[in-house]
């Protein structure tokens, strides 16, 4: 706890949403209830509007009236979750740590307050980890196999059955914002970050209302830049798929010879070298196009360097309007 003459410490909670009207006003009730357990803590919500369609960001703008220390930032469009996230973190400013969850009620706002103990004991990332989910089956196994893959081909370890539900102080954040890649996978970033890092295990409740943000197309591009982003296993799958056509046409070419040789009553004239050459050729392509075509895909999106996101509003908390 603070003294008399310490400055409080501030916790900034990252709140993305989309398509959360239903469901946002609960949230905000919940968490209020929760960090009023932490009076010598000063706290600020920054909630980010990713281009809901329905009427969330009236609710948030209600919830902002009703509490000087909810910010709010409107999207110009849906730019997905990933990027809402990394508005809020650009946005919290001295905040000693930051706080990322969803506000579908799914991750418990008193969980985020056992977080904060950790922190306080001097844990630098916090990850809440799943010991047990209300979802789908094919949600569940999806998941796994996702992770299973992941913890095959990563470079780095990233936690399994983890969401972006964490707390990170403030150095760890500082340096998540200089990471500003397109194709972003923020859990896969924090891990590569480092600093010290446990896990918070939780029970993760079924959603208060509404559908989720991510459907399986969602899902799969989700998985697709985790394990492209944090691995290049694929290139070299690529790679050995290319070595293994060609050595399939020297084998073939073998095969041709020896007919020719021992067997030419047999040998059928012309569909040799044809053969031969479209697996050898198919081979070398596989090889180069993966290589190359992966390689300058990534470069090309990052030369653009383009804003990762636009805001179309900014309703501030503590620190003012704009």
């Amino acid at each position: 706890m603070s003294g008399d003459g310490e400055a409080r410490r501030q916790v900034a909670f990252v709140l993305p949403v989309y398509n959360e009207a239903e469901s946002v006003e609960a949230f905000h009730a919940a968490l209020v209830e929760a960090t009023t357990t932490r009076p010598d803590l000063v706290f600020e919500f920054v909630y980010v509007d990713d281009g809901s369609r329905d009427d969330s960001l009236d609710r948030l703008l209600k919830i902002r009236a009703d509490d000087e220390r909810a910010t709010v930032l409107s999207l110009s469009r849906n730019f997905g979750h990933q990027l809402a996230v990394t508005a809020g973190l650009d946005t919290v400013g001295e905040a000693d740590a930051v706080i990322v969850m969803d506000t579908d009620l799914q991750d418990p706002p008193s969980v985020a307050m056992q977080m904060v103990i950790m922190w306080e004991d001097g844990v630098d990332v916090i990850y809440a980890q799943r010991r047990s989910r209300q979802d789908s089956r094919f949600k569940k196994a999806t998941a796994w196999w996702f992770y299973w893959l992941l913890d095959r081909m990563a470079e780095i370890e990233i936690p399994r059955n983890t969401g972006d539900f964490r707390l990170m102080d403030r150095r760890v954040v500082t340096e998540v914002s200089r990471y500003r890649e397109q194709e972003r996978f923020l859990r896969g970033i924090v891990a590569h970050v480092g600093f010290r890092q446990e896990a918070l295990l939780f029970d993760r409740d079924p959603r208060f209302a509404g559908e989720t943000g991510y459907p399986l197309r969602k899902m799969i591009s989700f998985a697709a830049s985790g394990i492209v982003g944090f691995s290049t296993a694929p290139l070299r799958w690529i790679s050995r798929l290319g070595f293994v056509i060609s050595g399939l046409s020297v084998l073939l070419a073998i095969y041709v010879a020896l007919v020719r040789l021992f067997m030419p009553s047999q040998s059928v004239p012309g569909w040799a070298f044809l053969g031969v050459g479209m697996f050898l050729l198919s081979g070398i392509q596989l090889i180069m196009m993966g290589v190359i075509g992966t390689y300058l895909g990534r470069v090309y999106i990052e030369a653009k360097d383009r804003p990762l996101y636009s805001l179309q509003l900014a309703a501030r908390g503590p620190r003012g309007d704009s």
